[in-house]
């Protein structure tokens, strides 16, 4: 069963993805803090790539005026995580979160297999607003679509 609004998110381990590679618990990240977290179902893939991340960079400032701060989360290891984020010139305001064994999309009940397509366990497209460690709102897309998680989408809804 996946998480629902709510329900507060699991504590585990996870890698920021930054300049430097550093683990941190959900608790900590999450705690006294107003966040959009968005889950790609893969870093370099071209709607991830070409769309999904585009729009929350583009949208980062729009965000952070209403007091939130944005998290990208992919079942890709630190490393790869880390290149994409270079790679899409991420503001380093903008969390990218690496999931890499996909324990906690399993937590969370949002993973996806993508076996048939020679990707294994990824994360479902997803978006949630969350308040302190606890699910506001969450926007599941549905298979091959891209638009009740986009930046546009969740700010026109916080």
């Amino acid at each position: 069963m996946s998480i629902q609004i709510g329900d507060s998110l699991p504590n585990l381990e996870i890698h920021l993805a930054g300049d430097t590679i550093e683990r941190i618990d959900t608790a900590t990240l999450f705690a006294d803090k107003r966040a959009i977290l968005f889950a790609v179902p893969g870093a370099f893939t071209p709607t991830c790539s070409n769309k999904h991340l585009p729009g929350y960079i583009k949208h980062l400032d729009d965000f952070r005026s209403r007091g939130l701060q944005v998290m990208c989360l992919a079942v890709n290891d630190a490393y790869v995580l880390q290149a994409w984020a270079r790679n899409q010139q991420t503001p380093a305001e903008l969390l990218m979160l690496a999931d890499g064994n996909g324990k906690f999309t399993r937590s969370l009940g949002l993973e996806l297999d993508g076996s048939a397509y020679g990707m294994g366990l990824r994360a479902r497209r997803f978006a949630m607003y969350v308040e302190n460690g606890i699910v506001r709102q969450l926007h599941l897309e549905a298979p091959g679509e891209l638009r009740v998680s986009t930046a546009e989408a969740m700010l026109a809804v916080i």
